[in-house]
């Protein structure tokens, strides 16, 4: 089995007396030691779906419908997080499922020193004492290439950069070797050289302790390097998905063709890069049938009425389009 597998997950968020669907009976897979993106424009349900694994949804948003199934111990059956209560849930945040939030300055505590909050993963979970978990942490920190470890160690996050904030979160993420480890836009508002090391340090991660990656992101430029594996979502749908390399190579579904087509580089120099009209639908005006077809240049009367179902593209791909066999995937 799967070390996560999320089976018909749907997700929906109180707008006052009504439940809308905000992610959509989605089903996916992560394998040990995987790397596996998750992308898609914003508004599409990818943080919602991330929040949803170690249960850390906002108040308003509730697991509707589905599966999320753990295979945290190779020698129990697997769980269904979904259903776990709230005391079997802190056994597994930070130990075995571990995240890394797109806004690092939010999600550190301003008055607690970063030594003290990266340690603490350590001692909560009986994993060491206060003496080994501080030498653990600076160990970390020098890991991360955070030079001046111990000035670190002592500083408070206001005083750090947004770069070196979103390293002290993968320290703390990482610190307990987890299983898994979910990374929600971690590159967002950093510069190029810092995207790039945080990358590797992700990298480096996934190599030395075999977690598995589930990495976030809107950049399919990002998920090219990164990811070996990858899925795309639209509108709370996830709409193709396979390979990473086949899909960059010959992308199938119109939405998947439109990212990748607007993505600049080498190969795109002197054309036009690929625009798709119109934006994602709000979770207020999304209708029945294919979410895209509003935005599609082939859409028909069907998609307009159901949801396409999955077409088996072979070698672990899939896609969800009434038209997947009028473009080649191999």
């Amino acid at each position: 089995m799967a070390l996560l597998e999320i089976k018909n997950l749907s997700i929906g968020i109180k707008r006052k007396k009504e439940m809308l669907t905000a992610v959509d009976t989605i089903s996916l897979n992560i394998e040990e030691g995987e790397i596996t993106g998750l992308a898609g424009e914003s508004g599409c349900g990818k943080s919602l779906s991330a929040l949803s694994i170690p249960r850390l949804l906002p108040r308003e948003a509730e697991i509707t419908g589905g599966e999320i199934l753990f295979q945290g111990d190779k020698n129990k059956a697997p769980l269904n997080m979904a259903a776990l209560d709230e005391k079997e849930l802190c056994r597994i945040r930070g130990k075995d499922i571990s995240m890394i939030f797109q806004e690092p300055r939010l999600s550190l505590n301003p008055l607690q020193r970063i030594g003290t909050q990266i340690a603490e993963v350590l001692t909560v979970h009986g994993l060491s004492g206060k003496k080994e978990s501080r030498a653990a942490a600076l160990e970390m920190l020098n890991k991360l290439g955070l030079n001046k470890s111990q000035n670190i160690f002592e500083a408070y996050p206001h005083q750090l950069s947004g770069g070196m904030c979103q390293r002290v979160m993968i320290a703390i993420a990482a610190i307990c070797r987890p299983k898994l480890l979910i990374a929600d836009e971690p590159t967002t508002a950093l510069d190029e050289k810092i995207q790039n090391q945080i990358l590797e340090l992700l990298a480096g991660i996934n190599g030395e302790t075999g977690a598995a990656v589930l990495f976030i992101s809107h950049d399919l430029s990002l998920v090219r390097r990164f990811c070996r594996r990858f899925l795309v979502m639209y509108a709370g749908k996830i709409v193709e998905g396979g390979n990473a390399g086949d899909i960059f190579t010959h992308a199938v579904h119109p939405y998947t063709r439109g990212l990748i087509g607007a993505i600049p580089g080498k190969e795109q120099r002197g054309k036009a890069l690929a625009n798709i009209p119109g934006k994602v639908p709000s979770i207020e005006d999304r209708l029945p049938g294919c979410p895209f077809a509003p935005r599609c240049p082939l859409a028909q009367e069907k998609c307009r009425e159901a949801f396409p179902p999955k077409t088996d593209l072979g070698n672990g791909r899939f896609v969800h389009c009434f038209f997947a066999e009028e473009h080649p995937h191999e």
